[in-house]
């Protein structure tokens, strides 16, 4: 209310001055039009019959000449001047003179203007100091106290990561009842940085802070402390502690840290000193000569890598609270909480949908609920069915379907053969996931692919498992090369290459899975540093150990490869009997794929909404990616 006041009263400041200054310029233009003459030249003009009509009103006299010009004079007392103008035929009124004129009105027209002036100039000036962000104003802090009256958000729509939830309930437990933990000797935690990939809930959980804390809790971004002056974000900070101090106990949570707490010194030329005296001042800050009691600092970030070892040090963040990817029970109550506001179909089960979705953040869990509604608001239904959220789960995992390609019958006989063969080699490679889906469809950047879900969440990666990913990975190219020949084969491999290809170099070089060249962690060859004033090329392995690396990254593509090839060879009839279905059927889930590889039947409820075989779409212009993948969910 204070802002819209403020504005209101410069918008009315402004219309008066304009009005001020039209009255003023009409008066005055009133003043230059009017000639003021002496009282000898208007005799003579009356004599000279060059008078039209006169205005007397008592010693003033006001009138105008024949050649219409205004004129006013001032007359002493003369006897004979009513009879020297009838004389001379000059139209004569006569009025009283006016009462004098009102004083107020006077002296608001002469020196208004001038004080409205003024106010605007004083109005403008607080108006410039009042914002952290203006002329005045940069060393103000942009902290803002949050108060959600809507949208309250607490722990009860926080889950799937209960631990990291315990250890700040217990920073919330402190601020209500800290006489609970004090008469132990116990002191609450002074910071308490969020850690963990995007999406997995890290403001959720500090706005699930703010609605369970009776204290005034402030929010800020790392980069509203950053600006082009030096000794700015040091400004802010000190004045953020202050406005915390002031209204302690409080809350201070500071998204996105890292974008102002990177490592000291770091990169080429040195650091930025902003950045670093803004670090420097949120040091002393949290854990200097002045204490500053009752004010708590929360921070996320998903890159603690890079941060400053002195800020996370005890008596700054004394807890790095870790906010991992949910688990699938984690996944299953995020999946419940997000599904309070959709109406539901019976057949919904959430625990169906949380094992097929390993991998998931909380982010990507909302987004697969809201696709779903969408879906179903799309399709004209009331509530959301199993149907939907098996379409959203697709379409977020590997993309939406491009239906309106069309594909000639030789590129759709490629890609079901190119997706037949990661198929095949992907039910008889050891230590392979299960095939979620193979389809023909385009999907995003792809022309088809087979998707392939782990049974239970993946924490770490086997060499068996990463074995059969190369394997399944060239087993597209190979089956275009047995079908089609080495001469025609197509460019749908390239993203298999490309994924084979990271694969195995991070075998070699950070997983240590490579007989040769041992367990140890070979860097990038090639990184800049900075030595002086100079930049340097810093090798962290010689040349031989890099042709040694690129041997060992050929030799497990080439042992997939030849792995591949036999199998595929081994199988050539179930790889024909599968791609006939699939140019059938266009996708396939892994019980079906499992059947048409056996010889059985597919067994399938007529769907109205699914589209004909023949409508497909049109070549790309450019060469697809990521063609025929065997992608991986999460």
């Amino acid at each position: 209310m204070n802002n819209l006041g403020r504005n209101v009263g410069i918008w009315v400041v402004i219309l008066l001055i304009l009005l001020l200054g039209l009255t003023v310029l009409q008066s005055g233009g009133g003043q230059h039009a009017t000639q003021q003459i002496a009282y000898s030249d208007f005799i003579h003009d009356v004599e000279g019959h060059q008078v039209r009509s006169v205005l007397i009103q008592e010693q003033n006299i006001s009138g105008t000449l024949t050649n219409g010009t205004a004129f006013e004079t001032y007359a002493p007392f003369d006897r004979d001047m009513i009879s020297r103008l009838t004389n001379a035929g000059v139209e004569v009124t006569a009025k009283p003179q006016e009462s004098g004129e009102n004083p107020i009105l006077h002296y608001l027209l002469s020196y208004g203007p001038i004080l409205l002036i003024l106010g605007f100039s004083v109005l403008m000036f607080r108006q410039m100091q009042a914002g952290g962000g203006r002329a005045m104003g940069f060393g103000k802090s942009r902290a803002k106290m949050l108060t959600e009256k809507t949208g309250r958000v607490t722990f009860a729509d926080v889950a799937g990561i209960d631990e990291a939830k315990s250890e700040l309930e217990e920073i919330v437990e402190f601020l209500k009842d800290p006489q609970k933990f004090t008469r132990l000797g116990g002191k609450i935690p002074k910071g308490a940085l969020l850690v963990g990939p995007p999406g997995t809930g890290k403001t959720l959980l500090a706005r699930s802070i703010a609605g369970e804390a009776n204290v005034p809790f402030f929010t800020i971004s790392g980069s509203d402390f950053v600006e082009m002056f030096v000794g700015v974000g040091a400004s802010r900070v000190r004045d953020m502690f202050e406005q915390g101090k002031k209204a302690a106990p409080c809350i201070i949570f500071i998204d996105e840290i890292d974008a102002v707490g990177r490592h000291r010194g770091a990169g080429l030329g040195g650091g930025n000193d902003e950045r670093e005296q803004t670090l420097n001042q949120m040091l002393v800050e949290m854990d200097g000569f002045e204490s500053n009691e009752g004010v708590i600092l929360i921070a996320a970030t998903n890159r603690p890598d890079v941060l400053d070892p002195a800020l996370l040090r005890p008596g700054r963040f004394d807890r790095q609270v870790v906010v991992p990817n949910p688990d699938v029970g984690g996944r299953e109550k995020i999946l419940h909480v997000h599904m309070k506001k959709v109406p539901l179909s019976s057949d919904v089960d959430p625990k169906t949908i949380a094992r097929g979705t390993p991998g998931f953040s909380g982010a990507d869990l909302s987004n697969l609920v809201n696709e779903a509604a969408l879906m179903a608001a799309r399709q004209g239904r009331r509530t959301v069915g199993m149907a939907q959220f098996e379409e959203a789960k697709d379409k977020v995992m590997m993309g939406a379907e491009r239906r309106s390609m069309i594909l000639t019958e030789d590129e759709k006989r490629s890609t079901a053969y190119h997706e037949a063969g990661h198929a095949i080699c992907a039910l008889y490679t050891p230590g392979s996931d299960p095939i979620h889906k193979a389809t023909i469809v385009p999907r995003g950047r792809a022309l088809g692919l087979v998707m392939t879900l782990p049974e239970k969440d993946n924490i770490s990666y086997s060499r068996k498992w990463c074995l059969a990913r190369l394997v399944i990975a060239m087993g597209g190219r190979v089956a275009e090369e047995i079908i089609f020949g080495p001469e025609d084969v197509s460019a749908g491999a390239s993203g298999d290459i490309k994924s084979a290809t990271d694969l195995a170099r991070r075998m070699v070089t950070e997983w240590g899975m490579s007989d040769r060249l041992g367990m140890i962690a070979y860097g990038d060859n090639g990184q800049e540093v900075f030595l002086g004033h100079s930049v340097a090329q810093s090798k962290n392995i010689s040349e031989q150990t890099a042709r040694d690396i690129d041997t060992e990254i050929k030799a497990l593509i080439d042992t997939a490869y030849a792995q591949a090839k036999h199998l595929l060879l081994s199988h050539i009839e179930e790889l024909h009997r599968l791609t006939a279905a699939m140019l059938e059927y266009e996708t396939l889930n892994g019980d079906e794929v499992g059947k048409v590889v056996r010889g059985e039947a597919i067994e399938r409820v007529e769907n109205t909404d699914q589209l004909p075989n023949n409508r497909r779409a049109s070549v790309p212009t450019t060469p697809p990616t990521n063609l025929g993948s065997a992608a991986q969910a999460g």
